[in-house]
């Protein structure tokens, strides 16, 4: 026959209680389904992925289901991908935040911004009607940081301080 303590008796309900509790929370946020990226092995990956923020805005950081990916907020609003191709030269409109240049591609209603000069790329796929450009590159450039740049966008007023061809 079990015997049970008077504080066992008053501990076992709040345990399993606590578990449930536990349970519930966890099962409602599921893994967030992310395709990984061609070079999502490549070992650079690694080091941003750790310096990912816990947030972007109020979107809390997710789990997700596949390597050198992460998602915030529920349903997501931002996802990132490292290893994606990297992009060569483009007319794209091409903008630098906090030292990371990022090549912006308007969709509607996600847009998809991939890093420019650094490789491997990371590309973050994002909805500007859910969630500010702004704070989700602001908040991400530290990160993206970790991987070295090795070239940057060039805008007009660069191409006007060109030597002239000869």
């Amino acid at each position: 026959m079990l015997r049970f303590s008077r504080l066992t008796a008053v501990r076992l309900p709040v345990a399993v209680a606590a578990a449930a509790v536990g349970l519930a929370l966890t099962s409602c946020s599921p893994v967030v389904d992310v395709t990984p990226a061609k070079d999502a092995a490549n070992a650079a990956c690694a080091p941003m992925m750790l310096a990912l923020p816990d947030t972007i805005g109020d979107a809390k950081l997710r789990k997700t289901n596949a390597q050198a990916t992460a998602a915030w907020g529920d349903p997501s609003v931002v996802i990132v991908r490292c290893g994606v191709n990297v992009p060569g030269p483009t007319t794209d409109r091409c903008v630098s935040v906090n030292g990371v240049d990022w090549v912006i591609k308007e969709g509607n209603p996600v847009w998809t911004l991939t890093t420019f000069g650094r490789e491997p790329a990371t590309e973050l796929l994002m909805d500007p009607d859910k969630i500010s450009s702004a704070t989700v590159l602001a908040d991400l450039a530290p990160a993206a940081l970790k991987i070295k740049a090795t070239r940057k966008c060039v805008g007009q007023e660069d191409l006007q301080n060109l030597p002239p061809s000869k």
